[in-house]
């Protein structure tokens, strides 16, 4: 991206916006492998992960004694980053009383570590990441709008996969070559048509990560030597899933069976057979018209959606709708 490399050789923090799985970090690794620092640390942490006092501790290090376990001096992550880059993921997490602290150092570049007084002096460049509206949180209290101010020096928002079509085929390949390595296979022979169009109509709500473990999924399953063919993109998918936990219920525990009427009315509408003799043949025709009609007005006639809900690849459902007349041969509808 033209605006990773303008901003990446400035001493300057840098906000990275963006939807779960969309490369934050590689971009993060970017601006710091463009800049004057790239031979210096690259450090990451992720806020979201860590309760508050863990998280002060891993930033500003700890004295030793400063609290129960602490045997011994131990330096933070800005510490470790000095004269390099500190990547933190997660910011919106972070609780206010450690924005605060993180505000001083983006500001004075000094600090105490925990349980010390011994004022430390740091040179980093900070890059942050949130996958959530960071303006919105400042204004509602639920993040420090100063330092929101001194984070956004500059922001870079990367769009979702689902828009930017044109990249899935490349990183597709770029992981399918990577797999094929990891698995000392000689030859990656490709994607057939029916495989690459699945990657291409999924809408990737886990963007890059979720295109990454479809296709490495893909490529070990494939004999080798042969081009991926199938392409799962719900691994969960399966009629011996268990169900879905109901809300209040003990966890571990299955949710209360429910009275046979209430099964009875769940399971779906099947079509009474004619009383006297019929044509099985049509009939069965008829009723498959039938069950693709009402699935595709369940989801609003989007066919990648109803390929989904009745456990169909898209172009096996793109096959049904043409032998029963419901969309011509050269319809290309998504």
């Amino acid at each position: 991206m033209a605006a990773i490399s303008q901003v990446a050789p400035l001493s300057r923090p840098v906000l990275v916006i963006g939807e779960r799985g969309t490369g934050k970090e590689l971009m993060a690794a970017r601006l710091h492998y463009l800049s004057p620092r790239w031979n210096q640390p690259f450090i990451k942490l992720n806020c979201g992960a860590l309760s508050e006092s863990l998280l002060e501790a891993e930033l500003f290090g700890h004295e030793a004694g400063a609290f129960t376990g602490a045997q011994k001096r131990r330096p933070g992550r800005f510490e470790l980053a000095h004269k390099g880059t500190l990547f933190l993921d997660e910011i919106a997490n972070a609780p206010l009383t450690v924005q605060e602290t993180i505000l001083r150092v983006v500001e004075y570049g000094t600090f105490e570590r925990v349980g010390g007084t011994e004022t430390i002096e740091v040179d980093v460049r900070l890059v942050a990441a949130a996958n959530m509206d960071l303006p919105s949180m400042a204004a509602a209290g639920k993040f420090r709008p100063d330092l929101l101010d001194r984070l956004a020096f500059d922001v870079v928002t990367l769009p979702p996969l689902r828009h930017r079509r044109d990249d899935i085929a490349v990183v597709a390949e770029h992981v399918a070559l990577r797999m094929t390595k990891e698995l000392g296979r000689d030859v990656f022979a490709g994607f057939s048509e029916r495989a690459m169009a699945m990657l291409m109509h999924h809408d990737w709500p886990g963007n890059v990560r979720e295109l990454r473990n479809v296709v490495e999924r893909a490529v070990y399953r494939a004999e080798p030597g042969e081009p991926v063919d199938e392409i799962v993109l719900d691994p969960f998918r399966s009629p011996w899933r268990p169900p879905a936990a109901v809300a209040g219920s003990s966890t571990g525990s299955p949710p209360p069976a429910a009275p046979r009427a209430a099964i009875l009315t769940a399971e779906p509408e099947v079509e009474a057979t004619p009383a006297t003799g019929y044509d099985f043949t049509e009939f069965i025709a008829a009723t498959e018209k039938r069950l693709l009609t009402e699935a595709l007005a369940r989801n609003a006639h989007h066919q990648k959606k109803t390929a989904d809900f009745l456990g169909m690849s898209y172009h096996q459902l793109r096959n049904q709708l043409r032998k029963h007349g419901l969309i011509g041969p050269e319809s290309a509808q998504p």
